[in-house]
């Protein structure tokens, strides 16, 4: 971009209003500035430099202190006390040379000061200098607006995605008899790479999932929708949760471990993103009290007797995406009698970091689940939730936080 250049960025001819009270103070800056190119507009007064202004604003303005009537610093004054008005630059010009006269000059909003009598190279600079910045600073507010307007339609897409994660989590408490429910879900950005649900499968039969995403943003929660949308109630097409039974017989719940050696299957390890998935996928038998659960990497469950300590349960498993070839994932099952408490948690909560980088553990887990033993399902999960959260002490939370509790009553 060149120093000297009369042209704006979109072709035309740079607009200069020059204002000065003496006629030949007038005419001698209207030609020197039309001798090289600038497309000048003389005004022989404050009054009818505003006007001028506010019909056509020019790209700079030259303008005189002294003068009858309204000086330069009234001008300037209502100049950039006008919103369309405020961002042209004003060089004022005068046969002042006090330095009092130039400070105000500065405050008033002026971005330079030439003394009279002219020294035309001197001013040829000055104003393609502030032409210039003019236009970087035209440019710059351009950009920012386009900024601004793609963070709007940004904030609205992610806003909009998170209601689709949403829509996956349970709308409400399931009503089976003997299963008591509870969760907290806590993306620590707009979207998770989390996701967990409870699913009715008919006969007494219930699916239970937290699955976790590596990584967070835009890619997490896509590969983490996707999965949900597999693991979704039997009424939906795509669900993978049940199977076709032979010919004349009827569908049947898939297996926990025939579930993630599938999902593993449909999304093999992409270097390029880099993502995998850790889950864990049971299904309680609400008449026997039998959960059938498979983890793939995932934290184990945790088993709250009625009587007695928690205890986690075993865990081992490739995450999804991560197994190769014909991995056989094994499945486990564990008891639940009356009165018992079933978690399943996704890693941010035992791997939640205080401050200092101490992490939240397993055994203040455990401890919270033991002390919320005499309140309800809701109020234990809830306070879990709260503890982790306080764990953080004030600090962002760097991982999802998921949690889903059930109580198990016979029938």
């Amino acid at each position: 971009m060149s120093i000297g250049k009369p042209r704006n960025e979109d072709g035309r001819f740079a607009n200069i209003l020059v204002v000065d009270d003496t006629a030949a103070n007038l005419q001698v800056l209207t030609g020197m500035l039309k001798d090289r190119g600038y497309k000048v507009r003389p005004a022989p007064s404050g009054k009818l430099a505003l006007l001028a202004a506010q019909r056509d604003p020019p790209d700079l303005i030259l303008l005189d202190i002294n003068m009858p009537e309204m000086t330069g610093y009234e001008v300037c004054e209502r100049l950039k006390a006008d919103g369309n008005l405020r961002g042209i630059p004003v060089i004022f010009i005068s046969a002042l040379t006090e330095q009092l006269d130039k400070v105000k000059a500065f405050a008033m909003g002026g971005v330079d000061y030439i003394t009279k009598p002219f020294q035309m190279e001197e001013l040829h600079a000055r104003v393609a200098t502030h032409l210039m910045l003019r236009r970087l600073q035209v440019e710059l507010e351009e950009v920012n607006a386009r900024l601004e307007k793609a963070n709007i339609r940004m904030s609205r897409d992610l806003h909009a995605a998170a209601k689709i994660q949403e829509s996956f989590l349970p709308c409400q408490k399931p009503r089976m008899p003997g299963l008591d429910i509870a969760w907290v879900y806590r993306p620590c950005d707009e979207l998770a790479g989390d996701g967990l649900n409870v699913v009715p499968l008919g006969n007494g039969l219930v699916g239970l999932y937290v699955l976790d995403v590596s990584g967070h943003g835009v890619a997490s929660a896509l590969l983490s929708v996707t999965m949900s949308r597999l693991l979704s109630p039997p009424s939906d097409p795509s669900s993978i949760l049940v199977r076709e039974g032979g010919v004349g017989e009827r569908s049947e719940v898939t297996p926990p471990a025939e579930v993630a050696h599938h999902l593993n299957k449909l999304f093999p390890f992409d270097s390029a993103t880099g993502q995998f998935a850790t889950l864990v996928y049971g299904v309680l038998n609400t008449a026997a009290g039998k959960f059938r659960y498979v983890s793939t990497g995932h934290p184990g469950p945790i088993h709250l007797p009625k009587v007695g300590q928690p205890v986690i349960l075993e865990s081992r498993g490739t995450p999804i995406g991560l197994a190769e070839g014909e991995y056989e994932y094994e499945e486990r099952s564990v008891h639940l009698g009356e009165g018992d408490r079933l978690f399943l948690y996704s890693d941010g909560i035992p791997e939640a970091m205080d401050p200092s980088g101490t992490l939240f553990g397993n055994s203040r887990l455990l401890d919270a689940i033991t002390r919320g033993r005499s309140q309800s399902l809701e109020e234990c999960v809830g306070n879990l939730s709260r503890a982790v959260t306080e764990w953080y002490g004030g600090e962002k939370p760097h991982d999802d936080l998921s949690i889903l509790g059930t109580g198990f009553r016979k029938l």
